[in-house]
């Protein structure tokens, strides 16, 4: 089985280097690549300190131009104070924040719709994945504002779905565009969310409303647990550059992809469709150990990672970036905000040439 836990290739850079790719057409900021790949873009003040906000506001066409381009945009040196700063900045790219609906991570409202971006135990990695890329409708732009980076570790890696589906095994893509891929559930084991934390009520009813629509069979078990079961496509087209990603959960909630102890903890105290996470190919039928370990190696060979410095903003369009965690030790604080609700329900985008 292949160590999810062990970084390869950029993920070994622990300070950015940059050289130039262009100076803005106002000669305020300067932008500048990460080692070798296209992402993130890091743009910066070139003399003192900007309001990013304000900034932004000044130029977001080209800015949203530029991210549809490289994925990721890392916002240093300007000064952001605060999460109201943080708040404003991503208001100004992609409008009003969403609420976290359907949850899946432990994390903790801030101020508003700005969360933790999560509270996981710090001592393990967060694989790679694009946010709630499980639902029917996802956002389309994650942000994250470093308010405290921590003294070792706890970088966000990022990678490019565009390259990770190029680098895949077509027979994979094929088959897996073919059968799509399920997403199973179970509520109330003693592990991960309750179905009250993730869906946010207490009411039974309105569970079963917001699963009926957002195609989600569910069935209640006995001691008020919940299983649920969502077929989902791991292929899709995005809406505005018309590329295809690879854009899932597959990988990320398949028990092979946990850390060691976490893994062998639940192989050993749940059946597989009692796990508290688990996904299969579509028609319900396992996904080989050979595929998923393509899968996820192939997520660790496109990985590229960075140091948080504080007042960072970083922001992906969560279609053609994904995002995890490193470990750390010591205090971090890392916040998110989602915005721009994509509605999949609008073409099938799985199949599409």
């Amino acid at each position: 089985m292949t160590d999810t836990s062990k970084p390869t290739g950029l993920s070994k850079l622990k300070t950015i280097k940059r050289k130039a790719v262009v100076l803005s057409q106002d000669n305020l900021v300067s932008y500048d690549a990460l080692g070798d790949r296209a992402l993130p873009l890091v743009i910066t003040p070139r003399a003192g300190e900007l309001s990013l906000p304000a900034w932004i506001a000044d130029n977001r066409e080209p800015l949203r131009a530029k991210l549809h381009e490289h994925g990721a945009l890392l916002f240093r040196d300007f000064g952001v104070p605060d999460p109201d700063t943080f708040q404003r900045a991503i208001e100004a790219v992609s409008g009003e924040l969403l609420h976290y609906t359907e949850r899946s991570s432990p994390r903790h409202a801030v101020k508003g719709n700005v969360y933790t971006s999560t509270d996981y135990p710090p001592q393990y990695p967060i694989f790679l994945h694009n946010e709630q890329s499980y639902n029917l409708n996802w956002c389309q732009k994650i942000s994250f504002y470093c308010r405290l980076p921590s003294a070792q570790g706890g970088q966000t890696p990022i990678a490019d779905t565009r390259r990770i589906l190029a680098r895949l095994n077509p027979e994979i893509v094929a088959r897996f565009r073919e059968r799509r891929y399920m997403y199973m559930r179970n509520f109330g084991e003693g592990f991960g969310l309750s179905w009250q934390v993730a869906f946010q009520t207490e009411d039974r009813g309105e569970v079963e409303a917001y699963c009926r629509r957002n195609a989600i069979d569910f069935e209640w078990k006995d001691g008020n647990r919940l299983r649920t079961r969502q077929v989902r496509h791991a292929v899709h087209r995005h809406p505005v550059t018309g590329e295809l990603v690879w854009f899932n959960h597959c990988t990320f909630f398949h028990v092979s992809t946990l850390p060691g102890p976490i893994r062998d903890s639940l192989t050993a105290g749940f059946a597989e469709h009692d796990l508290p996470n688990q996904t299969f190919y579509g028609d319900g039928a396992p996904i080989e150990p050979e595929v998923m370990a393509q899968l996820q190696q192939v997520y660790l060979d496109e990985k590229v990672v960075f140091d948080w410095k504080k007042g960072d903003v970083l922001v992906l369009d969560n279609m053609l970036c994904s995002h995890g965690r490193e470990p750390f030790q010591g205090e971090r604080s890392v916040l998110t905000a989602m915005t721009e609700l994509t509605d999949n329900r609008l073409e099938d985008l799985g199949k599409g040439a």
